[in-house]
C-alpha cells in the first residue's frame, strides 16, 4: 500500500465531482464507501486500487497494485485540479448560481483512461440506466480481475484483450444487443489509439472518438466528459437532457436537442460545466404516460 497527501488550496467535493464515475450503486469499480471513493481499473502500469478521502482543501490517498504509483500521481487531476471554473458567467441562471455557491469543490473529473470510460458508455447505448448497470455488473464479475487491495467485491474491468475474446453468448447472458457488442469490440481493437486522446486537445479527442465505428455523438461526449474532464461535450442524443435544459430555461416541458443547444450556446466552451449544474440542481422536466417498458433481451 502507498499513500500520499495533497493541499489543493480549495475545497474539494468528491461526491460531486467523481460521482458521474459511478454506474450505479452496485458498480463493481467505483464505490463511495465510509467518506471516500474507491476506484479499480488497468492502468498503463498495472491494476490497482486507489481510495481517496477529501476535508476541505486536503486530499488524502491509498492505492494498491502495480498501478498504484500512476494512480496516485493521477489524483490531483482526476478530482479537477486544472479544471478552472473562474472564467463560469451565471449572473444569467441564478438558479445555477445558488448550485454552484452550494458546491464550492464540483468540478469535472479527469481519469486519464479513455477505454475504461468508453466501454460503460457504449453499454448505456439506447437502453434504460437499468439495463446499462446490470450488464456492466454481469460483465465486471465475469470477466474483470479482483481488485488489488482491501476492498471486497471490488473488480478492475477486463482490458482490450479480454474484452474481443468475450463470446456472444455470454454477451447475450449480459443483456447486450449486437449492436453495441460490436461497438465495443471495435473500440477494443483500437484500443491504444484511443488512449492517445489524453494527450490531444479535447476536440481533437472527440474527433478520434468518433472514427470508431458504432461510438456518436452521446457516446463521445460521455467518454470525454470522464476521461479528459472536456468541459465543453453536451451529450446530444440524450432521451431526458434536451428536455430537462428545456424546462429549466423556458418552462416547457419538451424539447429538441437543437433547442437544448441554443440554449447553452452562451456558455460555449463551458458547457459541460453548466450541465453538471443542471443535473446538481435536481429539478426534472414534466413526465407523461406510462413508465417506459423496456425488453430484456437475455429473453429472446
Amino acid at each position: 500500500m502507498m499513500g500520499r497527501t495533497w493541499n489543493l488550496g480549495r475545497p474539494v467535493d468528491l461526491w460531486a465531482t467523481l460521482g458521474p464515475l459511478r454506474r450505479g450503486t452496485g458498480d463493481p469499480a467505483h464505490r463511495f464507501d465510509g467518506g471516500r471513493f474507491w476506484w479499480a481499473c488497468a492502468t498503463p502500469e498495472g491494476l490497482g486500487t486507489v481510495a481517496i478521502a477529501a476535508a476541505g482543501s486536503t486530499v488524502t490517498a491509498e492505492a494498491w497494485g502495480g498501478g498504484a504509483d500512476w494512480l496516485l500521481d493521477r489524483v490531483p487531476v482526476l478530482v479537477g485540479e486544472r479544471d478552472d471554473w473562474t472564467a463560469l458567467d451565471l449572473l444569467s441562471m441564478p438558479l445555477l448560481a445558488r448550485v454552484l455557491r452550494s458546491r464550492p469543490g464540483l468540478r469535472l473529473p479527469n481519469t486519464g483512461l479513455v477505454l475504461d470510460a468508453l466501454v460503460p458508455a457504449i453499454l448505456e447505448q439506447k437502453v434504460t440506466g437499468e439495463e446499462a448497470r446490470r450488464s456492466w455488473r454481469l460483465m465486471l464479475r465475469r470477466y474483470g480481475t479482483p481488485a488489488p487491495g482491501p476492498a471486497e467485491r471490488m473488480f478492475v474491468p477486463p482490458g482490450a484483450d479480454v474484452l474481443l475474446q468475450i463470446p456472444s453468448w455470454d454477451w447475450h447472458r449480459f443483456g447486450v444487443d449486437g449492436k453495441r457488442q460490436r461497438a465495443i469490440r471495435a473500440a477494443a481493437t483500437v484500443a491504444r489509439r484511443l488512449e492517445e486522446c489524453t494527450t490531444m486537445t479535447p476536440a481533437d479527442a472527440f474527433a478520434r472518438l468518433l472514427l470508431v465505428p458504432g461510438i456518436g455523438p452521446w457516446t463521445a461526449a460521455e467518454t470525454a466528459q470522464r476521461a479528459i474532464g472536456h468541459p465543453d461535450a453536451v451529450s446530444v442524443g440524450d432521451y431526458h437532457l434536451k428536455n430537462v435544459v428545456v424546462h429549466l430555461f423556458t418552462g416547457r416541458a419538451r424539447g429538441t436537442d437543437e433547442e437544448m443547444l441554443e440554449l447553452l450556446a452562451p456558455w460555449a466552451g463551458q458547457r459541460q460545466r453548466v450541465m453538471r449544474l443542471v443535473e446538481l440542481a435536481g429539478i426534472g422536466a414534466p413526465r407523461f404516460g406510462p413508465r417506459f417498458a423496456y425488453t430484456d433481451i437475455r429473453a429472446i
